[in-house]
């Protein structure tokens, strides 16, 4: 039989109709056969039959038991290699598209109740990308306050089938919501207002208060202008304002059984006075002031250095959250238990910022250790057990009991090392230098002359003078006679003769030299005649973990987008300015950048900036570097 596209779909409409009407995978496993040995893509013909017979059965309006166990048909058929892995998934988008609101609710069962299939290895890779996109097209289609309860299931289900560390579920470069905009009245409709006593104080519910009210739902939302001085006034001064209210009106709470949920809440002015009098809503709101709170004052990875409080900024802060759980367990019913609560949500809010800040690593399953009788007291412990008791301690067991006291001073090495300083001073590093000067050495023979001295040379200068490195357009003297300069200037001051009393510091040489011999000096340091020195030296610069060769090949794959990298590493414009017009292309531009975040930053690895570019979508960037890495890890 010759058989054509139109003839094999109409052969598996029938058969796939026959087998589903039965619940009887066995007669279209017996058709597919048939036709497999007509060398025909059976595979292909059969998805797209599963999609005929689906839309008849929505033509036929179907129930959503049917439509369940079509779908699970479908399911069945994959297991036994008769269609595509991702079919199930694409049955489900195309009844989700069809249907009602209400029959996807009930539909969307089907899908949470098969969670663990959907990550069996079979389904999971070809599947994950469609399943997801699914969620997003419901939740688009659904209304944040009269769905919420739909919405919430969809994200609960995202969370239980992607894992943790999943990236496409993650805030990486910790961004807020700034389109949860609370739009609220700015023309007053209402002239009353009403007076409550505080002590010896008043405070008035008038347009004026409800706009202070209102407008702080803003700093809730980016929480992020309350580093602007400015902004920090009128925050504080608004916040204390309707503390101060809250405090001095007492609620008698009544029992209803149809308490109602609000998602958000309504912002006109005349319901103001009732919301206040509300316990949910005085809950909800104290609530946003406790995580704002605990975001200022926490480190984030992602935070720019300038975002930092003030000591009367904590300490306001630390007064009113006390402030703010003394209310909550004034706040009926069960406010102690309320305000507990609260304080143990937060306070594992903090656990979760600390993985964020280590780069949301991979969370494993502890395997539970099974508890041995004790031994006897004169039996020697095994290994094993002497291992996992120190495991249970947190500690390391090195086998020695010294090694393992001086180990456990300090688990982390790079912690042990912070603090220490290994550069050593300019008389100690130009000691040989300044004894060959005054011997006589011919300049030839002098050590200024080897290239490596000459760059460590160059290095320890710049890290003991600030100042040290000067812009300048003049033309370039060679590198042994600037040192030539230092080290004259480094043994007069070491005689004391040429430094007086109020001018020493032995770290800055620029208060060593004079004004002639600096300006010779820096004529010597233009950055690309330091790269055409290191060049031809052969000396390659170390990074920390990053090599110049790296550095160049990193460079050309971020140089399009390399002002994004720079914000996010924390630059100011200015900066970002500096390095634009010091240097002619983008690919020096971002070198540039690169080198001097590897120079002076401590967290700055590979590791951490493919982290960060996978943040920023930099998708070819972060495919370079995680290349690099596992050149590393293979070398």
């Amino acid at each position: 039989m010759n058989w054509n596209i139109e003839t094999l779909r109409s052969e598996l409409n029938d058969t796939l109709q026959k087998s589903f009407k039965a619940r009887n995978l066995d007669i279209l496993e017996q058709k597919i056969k048939f036709l497999v040995k007509t060398n025909v893509d059976v595979k292909t013909s059969l998805d797209q039959t599963f999609r005929d017979v689906l839309l008849q059965l929505l033509e036929e309006q179907a129930g959503v038991d049917v439509l369940q166990e079509f779908v699970q048909f479908s399911i069945t058929s994959c297991r036994h290699s008769l269609s595509s892995t991702t079919l199930p998934v694409i049955l489900l988008g195309d009844i989700f598209e069809t249907v009602t609101l209400d029959t996807c609710e009930s539909m969307f069962a089907f899908v949470e109740q098969n969670v663990s299939t959907w990550k069996e290895d079979m389904f999971f890779t070809g599947c994950k990308n469609n399943l997801l996109r699914l969620c997003n097209d419901l939740l688009r289609k659904l209304s944040r306050t009269t769905a919420t309860v739909f919405c919430g299931k969809i994200l609960l289900f995202l969370a239980k089938f992607f894992p943790f560390s999943e990236r496409s579920g993650l805030n990486i470069v910790s961004e807020f919501n700034l389109e949860n905009i609370t739009e609220y009245g700015i023309d007053p409709i209402d002239d009353s207002s009403t007076e409550i006593t505080l002590g010896e104080e008043k405070q008035v519910i008038d347009f004026t208060f409800y706009c202070k009210f209102w407008q702080l739902q803003d700093f809730f939302r980016n929480p992020n202008q309350c580093y602007n001085k400015p902004q920090w006034k009128l925050f504080s001064s608004h916040s204390t304002n309707i503390l101060n209210t809250f405090q001095g009106i007492k609620l008698d709470y009544v029992t209803s059984v149809n308490e109602g949920y609000f998602p958000k809440y309504l912002t006109s002015q005349k319901l103001l006075e009732l919301q206040l009098y509300d316990v949910n809503f005085r809950r909800s709101v104290l609530l946003q002031f406790l995580i704002v709170f605990q975001y200022l004052t926490s480190t984030v990875k992602f935070k720019s250095e300038s975002f930092e409080l003030k000591s009367d900024q904590k300490e306001w802060i630390s007064t009113t959250t006390d402030k703010i759980y003394i209310l909550l367990r004034d706040t009926p019913p069960d406010g102690d238990t309320f305000a507990q609560i609260v304080k143990h949500v937060l306070s594992r809010e903090e656990l979760w910022n600390a993985w964020k800040n280590d780069s949301c690593p991979e969370m494993k399953k502890v395997i539970p250790v099974v508890e041995h009788e004790k031994r006897k007291e004169n039996q020697k412990p095994l290994l094993g057990d002497i291992l996992k008791e120190a495991s249970k301690e947190g500690k390391y067991y090195m086998g020695s009991g010294e090694l393992t006291r001086l180990w456990n001073q300090c688990p982390r090495n790079l912690e042990a090392c912070k603090g220490r300083d290994f550069l050593p001073t300019l008389e100690e590093y130009f000691a040989e230098a300044i004894e060959q000067m005054e011997n006589g050495v011919p300049e030839e023979e002098s050590i200024t002359k080897d290239s490596n001295f000459g760059w460590k040379a160059l290095r320890l200068l710049a890290r003991r003078s600030p100042y040290f490195f000067t812009y300048n357009n003049a033309n370039m003297n060679p590198l042994s006679s600037y040192l030539q300069l230092a080290v004259k200037k480094i043994a007069n001051e070491k005689r004391g003769k040429e430094v007086s009393q109020e001018t020493q510091n032995d770290t800055e040489i620029d208060n060593i030299l004079t004004e002639e011999e600096q300006e010779q000096a820096t004529e010597g340091l233009k950055h690309t005649e330091q790269e055409e020195f290191l060049e031809e030296n052969h000396v390659r610069r170390e990074h920390k973990n990053i090599t110049l060769q790296q550095l160049m090949f990193i460079s050309e794959k971020i140089a399009p987008e390399w002002p994004k990298l720079a914000v996010k590493l924390g630059y100011k414009q200015d900066e970002i300015d500096f390095f634009r017009n010091e240097n002619p292309t983008p690919v020096d531009q971002a070198r540039n950048l690169l080198q001097i975040w590897f120079e002076d930053d401590e967290d700055a690895t590979l590791d951490n900036l493919l982290y960060i570019l996978e943040g920023l979508e930099m998708q070819q960037a972060a495919e370079a570097v995680r290349g690099e890495i596992q050149n590393m890890m293979e070398s």
